[in-house]
């Protein structure tokens, strides 16, 4: 008496689980590269959200200024860059050179932009000091560890009733000494010009000292124009490199008094 016997054979066996795999492979590939679109995407998404906020912040605190400085004269006590030839508090004197500046390595801060603004107080009034306000000071300094340009803000002591506070580095900020302003996140390098009204370059190295050797071209008292190129970068997830990059031009005509 002869028996049937069904089920697969080792051939058919095979075939499947080839099939299978092959199947389940297209699909994790498929699947993967759709979690990294959407990962990118988002990441796109974050910078472009950071460079409206950015762009906001920095025409509406530059805008409203009353010029660049070419260091601080309030003195900071938190200083991160100082003036090796003035101590006490006072960060490292800075051009008007156009350049672009590389965010810098963990632990390490860099000098941007310093400027100055009326103090003001609760009522948005001008504090007076005789026939002119009180000027309060603010630094735009590139932070390494968090890749952030971050704002330092200097209130000025004789401004009473001033309605703005020092800052302080987030590391060690208090209710007495809120943190700098995060004014942008995710910051690779950022690139500065100067300009006249007239749409002129300001470049303090454009004129030499035949005596001495020294710039002494135009700087940031004459800079009626500031344009800022934030260029960001951002590693979405699922990816291994910084594959978001992202670049926005920001254009203040300034309030010099």
């Amino acid at each position: 008496m002869n028996k049937r016997e069904s089920g697969f054979t080792i051939t058919e066996l095979l075939i499947v689980i080839i099939l299978t795999s092959l199947f389940t492979l297209v699909i994790m590939v498929f699947m993967f590269d759709l979690w990294r679109t959407s990962a990118s995407d988002e990441a796109n998404i974050d910078t472009l959200q950071t460079r409206f906020n950015a762009s906001d912040t920095i025409r509406e605190e530059i805008g409203t200024s009353s010029g660049l400085i070419i260091q601080n004269s309030i003195a900071d006590s938190n200083v991160e860059v100082p003036d090796p030839s003035t101590p006490g508090g006072y960060w490292l004197p800075i051009h008007a050179i156009p350049g672009t500046t590389n965010i810098g390595a963990s632990g390490t801060y860099t000098p941007l932009i310093y400027f100055r603004r009326y103090s003001l107080d609760g009522s948005n009034q001008y504090i007076m000091n005789g026939n002119q306000p009180y000027e309060d000071q603010y630094v735009l300094y590139l932070d390494g560890s968090s890749k952030s340009l971050m704002q330092r803000t200097l209130a000025n002591p004789s401004a009473g009733g001033d309605k703005v506070k020092t800052s302080c580095p987030p590391a060690i900020a208090t209710a007495a000494c809120p943190a700098d302003k995060v004014i942008a996140a995710n910051i690779s390098s950022v690139a500065t010009r100067y300009f006249s009204r007239t749409g002129n370059l300001i470049d303090y190295t454009s004129i030499v000292d035949p005596n001495t050797g020294d710039y002494i071209g135009p700087d940031f008292p004459a800079v009626e124009v500031l344009e800022l190129t934030l260029n960001l970068s951002k590693q979405p997830a699922f990816s291994s490199t910084n594959a978001t990059q992202n670049s926005t031009i920001i254009r203040v005509a300034l309030r010099n008094s």
